[in-house]
């Protein structure tokens, strides 16, 4: 066994879960997914695609018509992006893994925002990558980056930069101005860079004409060295499906699908089926997942501010309110007792980043907002007790 594999950290997330593990009067509010299933219209095309028989392999890059359907939804939101510019993946974390598997060589140096999902920090280790870290800094409950010191930071020597905007677990989003420097920074240096904007969709202010949080689509050149990373999981409700896509470069694609064969050969037909549906469908599905998630975030952040020693901000993006909670600096330990002693179950900051050790991630998600209102109300109690 590598000793890389060997030191990798386990997930502080699922460590705190396994706490809960067949407690059903805990309220979860640990993992980034809505409680919410897929709406039907998606099930019922894999459904379909099943009674028919496409049980069979299909194309490393995925079907054509989902590479098509992927590559219209994605032009409708940030221009011109052609179907030669994106592979289907097996969710989107094996699309992260493939984006660095394309890029990093071992002894290569990798720069990541933090804090950020673990998973962003731990696969360049696992490529044999040499990590450097600049991290976001809370300013009233709010985090925000240093641009200058992210400059400081990506010299010639930077393979990759790691960026992932709107943010887990803080709600950052990358402004407009910020995305134009860091692109024309990393135009000098030739560093590739790689964005996960998963959340794109799951943004809640008015500032953009489509609705989404500024990419790097928007103002890259195809032949940019730049890949992004997206999913269906958080937009379409379909964390379980396991698809996701990438755009990159025309001429990475074909590499691409070499490296799709020997990690996981294709994806499934049927699930690539649900994933065409999800498109055809988009306009009724993720207005009204955005719409809800904001209403979440907006009943549970004026409750969470109310409780005396939390400090926390509205998210502009994704699903998260991220807050620090006075008193409690080991997040592990204290997300531990709140499962425990409260029956509520949230992600430890130290899970992002270690400079988010007095923080803790609770994704708003919920279908019932009540259940959010009683999340709030157990975590009073148990800091009055």
């Amino acid at each position: 066994m590598r000793q890389t594999v060997l030191d990798l950290e386990e997930s502080r997330i699922r460590e705190v879960a396994n706490a809960g593990l067949g407690r059903s009067d805990v309220l979860a509010f640990w993992f980034g997914e809505s409680d919410e299933v897929t709406p039907d219209v998606v099930r019922q095309a894999a459904i379909e695609s099943l009674q028919r028989g496409e049980t069979f392999y299909a194309h490393n890059l995925g079907l054509p018509e989902l590479r098509q359907a992927v590559a219209d939804y994605m032009s409708g939101l940030h221009g011109h992006i052609g179907m030669d510019r994106i592979a289907i993946t097996s969710g989107g974390v094996n699309a992260l893994m493939l984006a660095f598997q394309s890029l990093v060589d071992a002894g290569d140096e990798v720069v990541a925002v933090t804090p950020v999902w673990p998973n962003l920090t731990a696969q360049p280790l696992v490529m044999g990558a040499r990590l450097k870290c600049v991290s976001l800094q809370p300013v009233g409950g709010q985090w925000v980056l240093d641009i200058d010191a992210l400059k400081a930071a990506v010299t010639p020597s930077t393979r990759v930069l790691v960026l992932n905007a709107p943010n887990n677990p803080t709600g950052w989003t990358l402004t407009r101005a910020e995305q134009q420097a860091i692109l024309d920074h990393c135009r000098q240096t030739g560093t590739w860079i790689l964005a996960d904007e998963v959340y794109e969709r799951l943004y809640y202010e008015s500032d953009t004409a489509n609705g989404c949080a500024p990419s790097f689509l928007d103002i890259a050149t195809p032949e940019d060295r730049l890949v992004v990373v997206h999913s269906f999981s958080k937009s379409f409700l379909m964390t379980g499906w396991r698809l996701g896509w990438l755009v990159m470069p025309p001429a990475m694609t074909q590499p691409v699908g070499k490296l799709i064969e020997f990690n996981t050969s294709c994806i499934s037909v049927f699930t690539q089926r649900a994933g065409i549906a999800a498109l055809q469908h988009t306009a009724d599905i993720t207005p009204r997942v955005v719409a809800h998630l904001k209403a979440c975030r907006d009943t549970l952040v004026p409750l969470l501010q109310a409780v005396p020693g939390v400090q926390v901000a509205p998210a502009k993006g994704g699903m998260y309110a991220f807050f620090q909670l006075a008193g409690h600096p080991d997040s592990v330990s204290t997300a531990k007792r709140l499962v425990t002693e409260a029956g509520l179950g949230l992600a430890p900051g130290e899970a992002f980043a270690p400079e988010a050790a007095g923080w803790l991630r609770w994704c708003f998600a919920s279908k019932d907002l009540d259940r959010l209102s009683q999340g709030v109300a157990r975590l009073r109690h148990w800091l009055g007790t």
